[in-house]
C-alpha cells in the first residue's frame, strides 16, 4: 500500500513507552506499528490472534495468542507487562465480523461470538491494563476503536458489530471516568470507511464494491491507514494530555 507524505514535524509519543497493540496484524495495526518505529524509542507488543506479527525490528515483541475468554485477555496483558517491565499504553484494534448475513437470520452463537470479540474482549483487555497502570502509579493511555455506523443503527449485514461498537463508546466514557484520578486517559477513534483490508476480509467486498462505498463519502475516497495511525499517534502523544473519554471521528465527512 502506498504511503502518505506527512509533514516531518508531528506529535510523538514519550521516549521508552511500552505499548501493547492488540490486533496488530491487520492493516491498521501494521500502519500504527510502522509509524511508532519512526518516533522515539519504544517497546511494542504486537499481538496477533491467528498469525504472528513479523519480526521487522528489535523493538517489536510479537505475541500470538487467541483471545477466547477474559482470562486470555488478562494473560496477554500480563505477558506483555512481564516482557516489557510494565505497560504505558494499550491500543485495541482486534475485531471481527463472523456472520455477514442479515441479522434476522443470524444464529444465536454467531451473535454471541461477534459480541464477545468486539465488545467483551476490549473490556477485559482494558480492565487488565487499567489495573497494571494503577499499580505503576505513572498513568497511561488506553485507545479503543469504534465505527461511525454504530451511531446510525448499523447495517442489516453488520448489526452485532455495530451494537458492540456502540457499547465500546460507553466503555470509553466509563473507563475514562475511572482512570482520571490515576492519569489514565481513555479515548477511542470512531472510524468511517478506512481502506485497511477489513471490508475485503470480513465482508468479501470486491474492488467494484469498494469504489461504490468510497463514492458515498463526501471526499469520494476511503481513509488511508496512515491517516488513522497518525490520529492514534496523536492520542498517545504528549499533545493529548487533556483529552479523555472522547470518541474522535475519522470519516471523511461520511453520514453528513
Amino acid at each position: 500500500m502506498s504511503k502518505l507524505n506527512f509533514p516531518q514535524w508531528v506529535p510523538q509519543i514519550p521516549k521508552d513507552s511500552r505499548i501493547l497493540i492488540a490486533g496488530a496484524t491487520g492493516g491498521l495495526g501494521t500502519a500504527l506499528t510502522e509509524m511508532l518505529l519512526k518516533g522515539p524509542h519504544c517497546q511494542i507488543g504486537a499481538h496477533g490472534g491467528s498469525r504472528e506479527f513479523p519480526q521487522i525490528d528489535p523493538r517489536i515483541t510479537p505475541i500470538q495468542m487467541a483471545l477466547n475468554s477474559g482470562d486470555d485477555c488478562e494473560r496477554l496483558v500480563q505477558e506483555f507487562v512481564e516482557l516489557a517491565g510494565g505497560i504505558d499504553a494499550l491500543v485495541i484494534l482486534s475485531g471481527a465480523i463472523h456472520y455477514s448475513g442479515h441479522w434476522k437470520d443470524m444464529p444465536t452463537e454467531d451473535w454471541q461470538r461477534d459480541i464477545d470479540v468486539n465488545l467483551n474482549q476490549p473490556f477485559y483487555l482494558a480492565r487488565a491494563a487499567t489495573a497494571h497502570m494503577k499499580n505503576q502509579g505513572s498513568g497511561g493511555r488506553i485507545l479503543l476503536t469504534g465505527t461511525e455506523s454504530s451511531i446510525h443503527g448499523g447495517s442489516a449485514l453488520s448489526f452485532p458489530y455495530a451494537v458492540a461498537k456502540q457499547g465500546t463508546e460507553c466503555l470509553v466514557q466509563g473507563l475514562a471516568r475511572e482512570g482520571a484520578s490515576h492519569n489514565i486517559l481513555v479515548n477511542g477513534v470512531r472510524f468511517g470507511y478506512i481502506t485497511s483490508g477489513f471490508h475485503q476480509r470480513w465482508h468479501g467486498k470486491t474492488e467494484h464494491d469498494l469504489k461504490e462505498r468510497a463514492n458515498l463519502v463526501p471526499l469520494k475516497r476511503g481513509g488511508h491507514v496512515d491517516e488513522a495511525a497518525a490520529l492514534m499517534i496523536y492520542l498517545l502523544s504528549g499533545w493529548a494530555q487533556f483529552i479523555t473519554g472522547q470518541m474522535i471521528p475519522l470519516t471523511g465527512g461520511d453520514w453528513l
